[in-house]
């Protein structure tokens, strides 16, 4: 037995196939385009592991992704693959349309194609599951209750609206031909090998850099945490129980507003890696003018996935903060690769 995961050199992504590698038997095909924040680095250790085959390639190619389903007979295909920033998706929309709308569609073709033919045994047990965000559902006021799964799509940037778009594809394929499909809709996740143009990952590099640390507006925008092997052991779940054609909003249960995120990862590395000078790291922050349609908030309720497949977050936001601090501090090898530019000197690189 084989799953098929799409997307897997970028961050969540990766984490997952180290995730379940570390836990199963089951042999992982990863297919990744290896865009910008695309990263063989992310895959290292995985070298010479025959359980992992990593193949360049596009989720629109359908030639390419029929060649894989025919080959390694998967019996479920995870889609990681997405562009993801909401900043990028403001400046360059076309790409965010390409890949997680056009791109999506075009992955669901193949594989109802490999799907309708698999024998019916096989047929019942496949599954496609979909993973996306709950930036789909819109913004939430202060008092609003967190986002349940049955919370209406309104999506106010390119990125959301392209991912309510890929969304709102899946449940179709599920209902006009039958595809069996699962969709997650996490919160903001964050952990080890996040590419650093996200808050915390950016924060972090430009505090240890001595640079400034940039606030939106006024920094009070709320996002609810999940760390990102929470997400990953949730997918894993997800996968194994979830009742084909449902949703599930994946949650850390950590509404914090960003400036407090940064102050809290601030003193985090005033205790493991103090400056120099003696100075606190919350010193550098500044404060920059609001990107246009920034969300205020954000929350997820995730009483589903609890209620009905037994899984929670394993991590505070003050835990899984202090992993991610440690692993960055412990990996600057990984680090100045990114910074560098040097981690996309992958041509004709393989793992597994």
């Amino acid at each position: 037995m084989t799953i098929l995961v799409t997307g897997c050199a970028g961050f969540i992504g990766s984490n997952f196939v180290h995730t379940w590698l570390s836990s199963s038997i089951e042999p992982v095909v990863n297919l990744d385009k290896l865009t910008y924040a695309g990263n063989l680095d992310n895959l290292k250790g995985l070298e010479g592991d025959k359980r992992h085959v990593f193949v360049q390639g596009d989720i629109g190619d359908r030639a390419l992704v029929s060649k894989l389903l025919a080959e390694h007979k998967p019996r479920a295909v995870l889609n990681f693959a997405a562009e993801s920033h909401v900043d990028r998706s403001i400046h360059g929309p076309g790409d965010f349309i390409e890949t997680n709308v056009v791109g999506t569609f075009n992955l669901l073709e193949s594989v109802r194609a490999y799907w309708q033919e698999l024998p019916e045994a096989e047929k019942a047990a496949f599954r496609f599951l979909h993973v996306s965000t709950d930036e789909v559902y819109g913004t939430l006021l202060p008092t609003d209750p967190p986002f349940a799964e049955t919370k209406t799509y309104e999506p106010n940037s390119p990125y959301s609206a392209s991912k309510a778009a890929s969304d709102h594809l899946v449940r179709a394929w599920h209902h006009t031909y039958g595809l069996p499909v699962l969709t997650t809709n996490c919160s903001n996740n964050y952990g080890p090998y996040h590419f650093p143009e996200k808050l915390i990952p950016l924060v972090l590099l430009n505090a240890l850099a001595g640079k400034s640390l940039p606030i939106y507006g006024d920094g009070q925008q709320v996002r609810d945490w999940l760390y990102v092997q929470d997400h990953c052991r949730a997918i894993a779940r997800v996968l194994e129980a979830g009742k084909v054609g449902e949703t599930y909003n994946i949650g850390g249960w950590n509404e914090k507003p960003n400036l407090e995120v940064v102050n809290t990862l601030c003193a985090v590395l005033d205790e493991l890696k103090p400056r120099a000078d003696g100075k606190h790291y919350a010193e550098q922050i500044t404060y920059v003018k609001d990107r246009p349609g920034h969300d205020r908030r954000y929350a997820i309720d995730a009483r589903k996935i609890e209620r009905e497949l037994g899984w929670k977050p394993q991590e505070t936001f003050e835990t899984g903060i202090r992993k991610t601090v440690q692993w960055y501090l412990a990996n600057q090898a990984w680090v100045e690769g990114v910074t560098s530019g040097a981690y996309r000197q992958w041509v004709g690189k393989q793992y597994g």
